[in-house]
């Protein structure tokens, strides 16, 4: 596979737009805008594994660091079948501005494996993820680089890691990554941050626009734990949780769908589909249906120039990464909606992954009333920063988010200098 094939991802095409129009809009140096359109490093790496009927299979990964200057690197890992080169450095790239943004002392990372992991039995899951880690090893580390869950995977898989690891160092290595579970070193409130931080920024948002979230009707695109977690909470608050949406099918009731039963069907049948209080409809029209608040929180490039100016939707909140491209945000801005991009809607993963890292470097854990006032106060702060900038700079609020974290990460630059 030539390179060009594989770094030419349309996220990374959409995320190397967002840097440029703000590197313009910045006035960054040259230089430094060079070198924030490129990753530090990467490395593909193949994978063989026997499969359980006995023959050899061969996987690739990557794992892509985009930049060390605030600290080592933090990003997720994915296994899906379209796992790129390029949108994996897309994902680091974002998780830069992401971490700058929220005030972590991290870089941006990103990992992946292009597999089916649910054709794959736990076997080998296991085999596949272990090896993986073998051969990305020289990369990660807890003062190099710091995996978490993400698409297609979990806690087990963090705990495949984080073993492959400490087995390589001859010692129990907690902080090489997180997202891992409570019984070795994870953290408190890690499994549903990421929803509960959606809620935080749309309440922010709401606050600002001065609405009330209590009666607003919702969709939800994506009901893994992001999505799951996000609709039972604004459900818990009053919401109408209308339509919400999953890999296998949409559901939609605009009287709303009782959250709780509806996650009790989802733990039975594993997706909405077949949820009794509810109609099914068509996945691409869950976007378009009658709300007031979108949460887009499966994959990438849902909402496009072909179906923007038909959201319904006053509000969107990002919990998936890079769900708008930018002509989907141009129209957005035309029509007066409120979009909260993703690297500040969907932050609260890698805020609580920041407090499971200093907890598990500290081997001292907080209790959960800690982590969510944590969590709460630092999305509140920058959601308040962001919207400041936008006020003062006259632009929407992901353009504000982009300008702070990559105006943070450009000055770690200009501090640091170039070295040699």
């Amino acid at each position: 596979m030539t390179e060009k094939s594989e770094f030419d991802s349309p996220l990374l095409r959409t995320a190397l737009t967002q840097l440029d129009r703000v590197a313009e809009r910045l006035q960054l140096d040259r230089d430094v805008h060079e070198r924030l359109r490129h990753p530090r490093r990467a490395l593909v790496v193949s994978i063989p594994i026997k499969m359980d009927d006995g023959k050899t299979e061969i996987f690739t990964g990557y794992r892509v660091h985009h930049n060390t200057v605030l600290g080592p690197t933090k990003g997720g890992l994915r296994y899906a079948p379209d796992v790129s080169l390029g949108e994996v450095t897309a994902l680091a790239m974002l998780m830069s501005w992401k971490c700058a943004l929220m005030g972590l002392p991290y870089g941006g990372a990103k990992g992946g494996v292009r597999c089916q992991p649910r054709r794959l039995s736990r076997q080998e899951l296991e085999n596949l993820t272990r090896r993986y880690t073998a051969e990305i090893i020289l990369l990660i580390g807890p003062d190099l680089d710091i995996p978490a869950p993400d698409m297609g995977t979990d806690e087990q898989t963090m705990a495949w890691i984080m073993d492959t690891y400490s087995m390589t160092q001859g010692r129990t290595v907690p902080g090489v990554v997180t997202g891992k579970p409570l019984i070795v070193g994870g953290s408190a409130g890690r499994r549903e941050a990421t929803g509960r931080g959606i809620v935080y920024a749309l309440y922010q948002a709401a606050r600002r626009l001065g609405q009330d979230l209590r009666g607003k009707r919702v969709v939800v695109q994506g009901f893994g734990n992001v999505g799951a977690v996000a609709a039972r909470l604004l459900w818990r608050e009053g919401c109408v949780v209308a339509g919400v949406g999953d890999v296998r099918g949409a559901i939609w009731n605009p009287n709303g769908l009782d959250v709780r039963q509806l996650e009790a069907h989802v733990a039975e049948s594993g997706s909405v589909s077949g949820f009794a209080d509810a109609e099914p409809v068509p996945a691409a029209d869950l976007l378009l249906q009658p709300c007031d608040i979108l949460i887009p929180a499966a994959v990438g490039g849902q909402l496009r120039e072909d179906n923007a100016d038909r959201v319904k939707a006053t509000i969107v909140v990002e919990g998936a990464n890079g769900p708008t491209t930018p002509e989907a945000d141009a129209i957005f801005r035309d029509r007066g909606v409120t979009v909260v991009p993703d690297i500040l809607a969907n932050a609260g993963g890698v805020v609580v992954s920041y407090f499971e890292w200093v907890q598990g470097l500290q081997y001292y854990f907080w209790r959960e009333s800690e982590i969510t006032s944590r969590l709460q106060e630092v999305m509140t702060r920058a959601f308040n920063r962001v919207w400041g900038a936008a006020s003062k700079e006259g632009t929407d609020l992901r353009t504000a988010a982009l300008m702070e974290g990559i105006r943070r990460v450009a000055e770690g630059y200009r501090i640091r200098g170039l070295y040699p």
